[in-house]
């Protein structure tokens, strides 16, 4: 859930390295991204440092990658770490703006996809639609609008089942845990209470902070929701409904700026504590030229535009095309809300108590409506923001041992409250 986080981060970045003299000839070499035509057909390049599989077979592990196809069409790219023959197959799922590579970006010995391996799991990290690594369709081009009419629903009811199929299909064996990360874990919520035989073949899912429930939101963010007919406009009219793909001048300021020293560390982190919690602490400032490597690996407007419904409405349903639309798609004036009480599976629920985006009391309504919750856990770190699931120094310790303990069914000191 970080949708302006760097949008802010770039718009200041544009007005500062004007300054810097010594990198000005370069900088205005890079800053052709500002192109929309170029940033829309940006092409991932293989050989880049941060690719997922690179950086995989970098820290000692093997990696493959899979093409899938989903029933509408998109081609979704799925890497895996493969266990053994009879490993457990898992699947992680990155949250909004992110990509396959967010799981591993701690490194050997802390992020949840190689400590995952290290047990002898089979670890699979899935790409959504539109990301870096899913810019593909068998008919249509990222250059056509059609390509971003799609929101979360879609990423639950056809990215999801695609990934979930092709990875029981290869193992023969069933997912034996999903791991969900924001949006990742809200499009798990939607496939498992409109495609049940889908969610029968899991057998566990955690969630971090899952993007359901918005209405609490703390952060600033909050303050352009108001406007979304305006953001509307301008993402049909200038970006063709595309929102931040990745492009030449993230590399540029991952590689040139952000390292230089203190100062430019906080600055290039600053923008995200205040959208998504404030924690200095936990935050690993060497981070964050492999963090701008890889984030934000673009979306389509239309889902920040379902998430600010999903706030405005303080209700999980699907996307609302106003009354007449609705009409004609849901028959009805109003889209219909997802049953999540029809989610048998059982579900682990862990939230942070410094997350601005995803607030605890949003996580006890889901925790009241799920049938089968089998943890409800706290991070016990007081300012544990939104994006420590995946970058926090101590997330290995604070969330990642209980992940284990729950995978292995061991008995955990349940952090709960009354339904």
């Amino acid at each position: 859930m970080r949708l302006v986080v760097y949008l802010a981060l770039f718009c200041s970045l544009s007005n500062t390295v004007t300054n810097v003299k010594s990198q000005q000839h370069t900088y205005a070499e890079k800053i052709s991204w500002i192109n929309w035509e170029q940033s829309r057909d940006f092409k991932f390049n293989p050989d880049d440092a941060f690719d997922t599989v690179k950086m995989i077979r970098k820290e000692g592990y093997p990696a493959e990658t899979h093409v899938i196809t989903t029933e509408d069409g998109y081609l979704l790219t799925l890497h895996r770490i493969p266990g053994n023959n009879d490993s457990p197959p898992v699947l992680l799922q990155h949250a909004l703006l992110c990509t396959s590579a967010d799981w591993i970006l701690l490194g050997k010995g802390k992020a949840l996809a190689y400590l995952l391996a290290d047990q002898g799991y089979d670890v699979w990290l899935g790409n959504f639609r539109g990301n870096t690594y899913s810019r593909a369709h068998i008919s249509l081009s990222p250059l056509e609008l059609k390509f971003w009419d799609y929101s979360f629903h879609e990423t639950g009811i056809y990215d999801l089942p695609a990934m979930i199929t092709f990875i029981t299909n290869m193992t023969s064996q069933p997912l034996h845990t999903f791991i969900g990360h924001s949006v990742g874990a809200c499009s798990f919520f939607i496939m498992a209470s409109e495609r049940p035989e889908i969610a029968q073949m899991v057998q566990k899912m955690i969630s971090f902070a899952p993007a359901v429930f918005l209405d609490q939101i703390e952060s600033p963010i909050k303050y352009i929701f108001p406007f979304w007919r305006e953001f509307k406009a301008i993402m049909r009219l200038y970006f063709h409904d595309e929102f931040m793909p990745q492009n030449d001048v993230l590399r540029f300021t991952s590689k040139y700026i952000c390292p230089q020293n203190f100062i430019t560390q906080q600055f290039c982190a600053n923008p995200i504590f205040l959208l998504c919690g404030n924690d200095q602490e936990q935050f690993n400032y060497t981070l964050l030229p492999a963090i701008l490597g890889v984030d934000p690996a673009g979306t389509s407007a239309k889902t920040i535009l379902h998430f600010i419904q999903t706030n405005q409405s303080s209700k999980f349903r699907r996307y609302n095309y106003g009354r007449e639309k609705n009409l004609l798609l849901y028959n009805s004036p109003e889209p219909p809300e997802y049953n999540l009480t029809n989610i048998t599976l059982p579900i682990a629920l862990f939230y942070a108590p410094g997350d601005l985006l995803i607030k605890s009391v949003n996580i006890k309504r889901l925790y009241r409506i799920l049938p089968n919750v089998i943890d409800l856990y706290e991070v016990p770190w007081p300012n544990f923001n939104h994006v420590d699931f995946i970058w926090a120094k101590d997330a290995p310790k604070l969330v990642y041992e209980r992940v284990i303990k729950i995978m292995r069914n061991e008995n955990l000191n349940n952090v709960t409250s009354t339904k």
